[in-house]
């Protein structure tokens, strides 16, 4: 009998209102995408956890994913964070976070999870107020309005496609607070969810980095990465889209991994993770904190939590058409990605 992880490779290795759905076919890539990053970063800012925001754009995408024919709901969860004051004390936070998951069904048991974190960030600390990291008027553009745009279109152009493999699009909560959406997420999913989730792709920050890469979990085998990391940055290479992976600069993110997000907790829990990022590994700790090189416009060379960096406004005027482009360059690659994945023969 496959163990779980031979499984997983076994079944990959086979198959190497807002938005009218109509009009998804003539759309140029990336254009639902953009739009529903801008709709989401200004009409729900300071989307954290437990916020009427973070209510909001969890009914808000739900109701994406319903008009678009998929099956849809939201998860609420409990959980809670440490806050420290000025004086030093730590009280906890306690937080109720919405999850949002829309399934797109297959015709066998195994699936494909695409993620991304609805919620921005909130303040942990009376410094963080004082430095403007988080709050009610944090846009969260790049993290994580984006990532949010970028699995909408994966929706909508996937939709009316059969696949044998099903493929969840989830909206996670409490990413900002320590990943707190994606672990009450594994911690429902039962024994036999877990060994037929054949991968976890995460998509976080894809605006503001450098450079976009496609990076595997570090307990992601050989063989699933070369079907999904290497898959990727070959369709990049074929649509003349610049890619790449961690260099391994650090000897804790070994060459090729990525880290630190929702999807470490489905790596450490043993499943295949596919990370899509934009940042510069090659920069600071090398550790893929630091985004891009240090600038008057992004003046620690990040844009992460900041109130004045991650908003449209601000992107638009130092990165002209960075939103655009980016998000049409995230579609070309992982459509046809999810695609093959998912095994249909559908171009």
């Amino acid at each position: 009998m496959f163990s779980a992880t031979r499984h997983r490779i076994a079944a990959l290795a086979l198959g190497v209102c807002f938005i009218l759905p109509a009009q998804a076919k003539n759309q140029p890539y990336g254009e639902i995408a953009n739009t529903q990053a801008r709709h989401i970063a200004t009409v729900f800012p300071g989307r954290m956890t437990g916020s009427p925001a973070e209510m909001l754009s969890a009914d808000y995408i739900r109701q994406q994913f319903a008009e678009m024919g998929y099956q849809s709901d939201i998860r609420t969860f409990h959980s809670r964070y440490i806050y420290t004051s000025r004086n030093k004390t730590k009280n906890w936070h306690n937080v109720t976070g919405s999850t949002v998951i829309a399934a797109h069904e297959g015709s066998a048991d195994e699936q494909i999870i695409i993620m991304a974190h609805l919620d921005t960030y909130a303040p942990m600390s009376d410094t963080d107020t004082d430095n403007n990291l988080g709050g009610l008027t944090l846009q969260g553009m790049d993290d994580n309005a984006a990532g949010l745009g970028v699995m909408l279109e994966l929706a909508e152009r996937m939709k009316d496609i059969p696949t044998k493999y099903g493929i969840r699009f989830i909206a996670t909560s409490g990413e900002e607070e320590g990943k707190l959406g994606a672990e009450n997420l594994l911690k429902r999913m039962s024994a036999k969810e877990k060994k037929n989730t054949l991968l976890v792709i995460n998509l976080d920050n894809l605006i503001v980095g450098d450079k976009l890469y496609f990076n595997s979990g570090q307990s992601t085998p050989g063989t699933v990465r070369k079907l999904t990391r290497d898959r990727a940055l070959a369709i990049a290479r074929s649509h003349g889209v610049y890619a790449t992976s961690n260099p391994g600069g650090n000897p804790a993110y070994p060459r090729g991994t990525g880290c630190c997000n929702d999807g470490e907790v489905f790596d450490k829990a043993g499943i295949p993770v596919l990370y899509v990022e934009a940042t510069n590994w090659a920069l600071g700790k090398k550790d893929g904190y630091q985004q891009r090189a240090k600038s008057k416009a992004f003046p620690d060379g990040i844009s992460w939590h900041n109130v004045m960096l991650d908003n449209q406004q601000h992107i638009d005027s130092a990165l002209p058409q960075r939103i655009e482009h980016r998000s049409r360059d995230v579609v070309k690659v992982m459509l046809p990605l999810v695609k093959e994945l998912a095994k249909t023969n559908k171009a």
